[in-house]
């Protein structure tokens, strides 16, 4: 009887330990929620950056990853059907292929029997045109990454008008009379600087991605190029 009441009492322990860390963290998320609800109506415009802020990079990574995916086998695949003169399955497999390396390297069979000069050029301008699809509304994140600081800043002014004219009001400079300004002013800066920093931490990244693929398009445009230069069996 006694072990039962000791394991009664330890599992009503638990459990009042356990509900009282999902109050503790229900009242931190609320504290932070009232926190940043003291940043003003600047607040609402660096709530929109943000959202924008991540819908683009999800938007954009999810693409590039897409056409940075290729097959390795895809250029050995196409050597082979060229060097042994067929021309039609080469050029079957590369436009079934969605991706960048596939679409310059279908631009470039289509071209076989004119100058090496003019082939290169049309594989050329079929990358430039796959790389400004990559790059598809990247200036987006290089916006906010320089004007949410500047809705933080533009905050940080509010801040202090707020300030200001509740002492000027008041006639009184106590802790409660500053407080309100000094809430926006650092809750709408720190919030701006955040939002700033993840828009450029976002294009940074991207951009790197994309030269990766760019690189691959690179290199399969030589590769092809190689494979036109080869003598057919």
């Amino acid at each position: 009887m006694y072990y039962l009441l000791q394991i009664g009492n330890t599992v009503a322990d638990s459990t009042q330990k356990v509900a009282n860390a999902a109050t503790a963290l229900e009242s931190k998320i609320f504290s932070l929620w009232d926190l940043l609800q003291k940043g003003g109506f600047i607040m609402y415009p660096l709530y929109a950056l943000l959202a924008a802020t991540i819908f683009v990079f999800f938007e954009r990574l999810i693409a590039i990853n897409k056409a940075s995916k290729i097959d390795y086998s895809f250029m050995n695949i196409i050597r082979d059907n060229i060097i042994t003169g067929n021309i039609s399955a080469a050029r079957s497999l590369a436009k079934n292929t969605n991706n960048p390396v596939a679409k310059m390297i279908d631009k470039g069979i289509q071209r076989i029997g004119k100058p090496i000069d003019a082939i290169e050029k049309s594989m050329e301008n079929v990358g430039k045109l796959e790389m400004y699809k990559m790059e598809k509304n990247l200036s987006i994140l290089s916006l906010i990454a320089g004007i949410a600081p500047m809705f933080g800043f533009l905050g940080t002014i509010f801040g202090m008008v707020q300030l200001f004219y509740g002492i000027a009001s008041t006639g009184e400079y106590t802790l409660g009379t500053i407080a309100g300004g000094i809430y926006t002013k650092m809750v709408t800066s720190a919030t701006g600087l955040i939002i700033g920093l993840m828009a450029y931490v976002a294009y940074s990244f991207l951009n790197t991605q994309i030269d990766k693929t760019a690189n691959k398009m690179e290199a399969a445009s030589a590769d092809f190029i190689d494979i036109l230069q080869e003598p057919t069996r």
